[in-house]
């Protein structure tokens, strides 16, 4: 099989596709390329959610496996069965999170990307594919940057998710596995977990509770629809070069606050509930990618923000059968520690 035919009919190991990004990965695939195979492996932490996936439970084309990447001997297992294509989305990704706690990032974001490779290594894949952030070029004063920037993460996260990336490539480097690095900014769309700018101050909006926004809300984000993010991914599998890196970068750039201001506008909530709280340590004024390698591939970004907004506050809002079960979970006990102290009300 050539390349095309084996990314529509071949076999897919999705780490991490529970998530917000990999399920709406494993939509993409299933909808596009019936034939094909898609294996989810999953921990199943707070932000992996069976539900993101129940649609595919007991069809044809789709198995869950919940295991960690950290586990080398099940990682090794299940890629014994023969695998097309790795796409590795497993991982910590919530900065504030790795402020608090950086070693469990270190211990996924590298490790499980070290276990994962030597897999690899062990049973051949056509590609292996890191999935990682634009947080790895650190902080952006000029010019987007492009995939030959210098990596300068700033927070404990973003730190881990280079090492992961300079893991890989060495591996494509120095034993020939057929790796590819990605780097995304910042994404939205539905299936997020609430922790994240967008669903966290949209569920507070319809809900009336305070918007909270760190320091001035003046950073600046290049914001991407997980739906690009998707076809981005796509177009490089059929057409990306081994040992090569592509930006996947959203088509807008806006600071937090005017992001937060069009919830308001979209929710018709009171523009009284947006309270400024304390900046977290190290925040990055600034990130902005260059995707010219991807858009020289045949990809573009389609969706605008002003309308990728609108459509996810509208699934948001029709969606309470996904969002009620983590909203009255974990998240409330997460959301008290990070925001309680700092919001006035």
């Amino acid at each position: 099989m050539d390349r095309r035919e084996r990314i529509a009919r071949g076999r897919y190991l999705v780490t991490g596709g529970a998530g917000f990004i990999g399920s709406n990965l494993v939509r993409h695939i299933r909808a596009r390329f019936p034939a094909s195979h898609v294996t989810v492996l999953d921990k199943l932490t707070y932000a992996g959610n069976p539900a993101n996936l129940a649609q595919f439970e007991g069809g044809a084309g789709y198995t869950f496996i919940r295991g960690d990447i950290c586990d080398r001997e099940r990682v090794r297992q299940i890629l014994s069965e023969g695998y097309d294509w790795v796409l590795n989305f497993a991982a910590e990704t919530h900065v504030d999170r790795s402020i608090g706690d950086p070693g469990q990032f270190v211990l996924t974001d590298m490790y499980g990307v070290y276990g994962l490779l030597e897999a690899v290594r062990q049973f051949p894949v056509v590609r292996f594919v890191q999935i990682s952030t634009d947080e790895v070029y650190g902080e952006v004063f000029g010019d987007a940057v492009n995939e030959d920037a210098p990596l300068l993460p700033r927070n404990p996260y973003a730190a881990s998710k280079a090492g992961g990336d300079r893991l890989a490539h060495a591996y494509y480097a120095t034993y020939g596995l057929p790796v590819v690095i990605t780097r995304c900014c910042n994404n939205y769309g539905p299936y997020q977990y609430p922790e994240k700018l967008i669903p966290l101050c949209i569920l507070n909006a319809l809900h009336g509770d305070p918007l909270p926004v760190y320091g001035d809300g003046m950073q600046v984000r290049n914001w991407l629809h997980v739906s690009d993010h998707c076809s981005g991914l796509q177009k490089v599998l059929l057409e990306g070069r081994a040992g090569e890196t592509y930006n996947i970068g959203g088509p807008d750039e806006l600071p937090n606050m005017e992001v937060v201001q069009k919830i308001i506008e979209l929710t018709g909530a009171d523009e009284s509930l947006i309270e400024h709280v304390t900046d977290r340590p190290g925040h990055d004024v600034r990130y902005s990618l260059s995707s010219g390698k991807t858009i020289d591939l045949g990809w573009e970004a389609r969706i605008a923000f002003e309308s990728g907004l609108r459509e996810t506050v509208e699934w948001y809002r029709e969606s309470a059968w996904w969002w009620e079960p983590i909203r009255s979970g974990d998240y409330q006990d997460y959301y008290e520690r990070q925001y309680g102290q700092k919001l006035g009300s």
